[in-house]
């Protein structure tokens, strides 16, 4: 009985048809996104220096992967977790106006990571960035953006669909706003995996909003670090944060899976806000913290959105090895042999 493919699966599509498919997957989403939310395309930095603050902390536990630069009297980098704060550093020094933003292909090693289905230590996203107005503050505000990233979506799934016939479009006309404090309300005996996993096959494409701060079981729906994503501020009387991922429904693996995860990001009162609620106020002294706690950075929503996993999706994969070269276990390498299955 299979343990890591689901029972009788069959790839969509051979291996060399996957190659175009992916390309063409990755080629037309980055139009529609580009267009849909105003964005330009730079270079992004594969590696940063240490102890800049630049690179994403994620949940703070995560170790990222560093080097010497022995011509450089062996100054240390580390190489990218995300882009989520390079982005908002970027925006200021290239002079992006409101209203605009940038796009870039992130690449990054997260050795970390559990290897399955859908994680590899290897992640490619499309990290975005948007300049935005401080009165814009707000869930409303938000959930337009999402609502843009989602058609993007929508498109790109029936392009793909009109391209390649034996992948059918899934996708609900809309997405659905859900708080994790309601979603907690309504499954308080699940985990929160299992009501992720719940909402996603009700719906068929949820956002979850409010991901980092603890639930009234004491239990965060997710990780966020301190000094990206507002997930603090009270938003109306029940709710708290102004962030949260796109998660749908995967017919294939009969399961749930996250597509992006983004949000308002911090201005500086909920950065030292922040900051103290995770003990982390030294964190200030860094040279990307001093800029934002300067008035240097402007105000921002962002987010990265998967780039293997958009393509396992709209082509109907059920291994992310089958959409990205990575490293896999051998029993997991084993069981894709035996069902003439290809992982890169």
């Amino acid at each position: 009985m299979p343990r890591f493919f689901p029972e009788g699966y069959v790839p969509a599509m051979e291996q060399k048809q996957t190659e175009k498919a992916i390309k063409y997957v990755k080629d037309t989403f980055e139009r529609e996104l580009s267009g849909g939310l105003k964005l330009s395309r730079v270079t992004s930095p594969l590696f940063v220096p240490r102890g800049s603050g630049i690179n994403d902390d994620l949940n703070g536990v995560e170790r990222p992967v560093r080097f010497q630069i022995g011509n450089l009297e062996n100054r240390e980098m580390e190489i990218v977790q995300s882009l989520a704060k390079w982005k908002r550093m970027a925006l200021a020094d290239l002079g992006f106006k409101h209203g605009t933003g940038l796009y870039t292909d992130m690449n990054a090693i997260r050795p970390d990571d559990d290897l399955d289905a859908i994680h590899s230590i290897y992640v490619d996203q499309w990290d975005w960035e948007l300049v935005m107005a401080k009165h814009d503050r707000n869930l409303e505000f938000l959930k337009q953006v999402v609502r843009k990233i989602y058609s993007a979506m929508k498109r790109t799934e029936f392009l793909v669909s009109e391209m390649f016939s034996s992948c059918p479009p899934t996708l609900p006309d809309q997405i659905t706003f859900i708080h994790t404090e309601d979603a907690q309300k309504q499954y308080p005996n699940l985990t929160p995996q299992q009501r992720e996993k719940v909402l996603a096959q009700q719906y068929g494409a949820i956002f979850l909003i409010g991901i980092g701060l603890p639930l009234a079981d004491g239990i965060s729906q997710g990780g966020r670090a301190p000094d990206y994503d507002d997930w603090s501020t009270k938003t109306d009387d029940q709710h708290t944060g102004l962030n949260g991922d796109i998660i749908v429904w995967d017919a294939v693996r009969q399961d749930s899976m996250e597509l992006s995860s983004m949000g308002i990001r911090v201005d500086r009162e909920t950065l030292l806000r922040q900051l103290q609620i995770r003990n982390a106020q030294d964190r200030a002294n860094l040279y990307w913290h001093k800029r934002l706690l300067a008035g240097e950075l402007p105000q921002t929503v962002g987010g990265g959105i998967g780039q293997s996993r958009l393509c396992m999706y709209l082509l109907k994969k059920a291994h992310i090895g089958e959409v990205q070269a990575s490293v896999w276990p051998e029993d997991v390498l084993s069981e894709a042999k035996t069902l003439q299955v290809f992982l890169m």
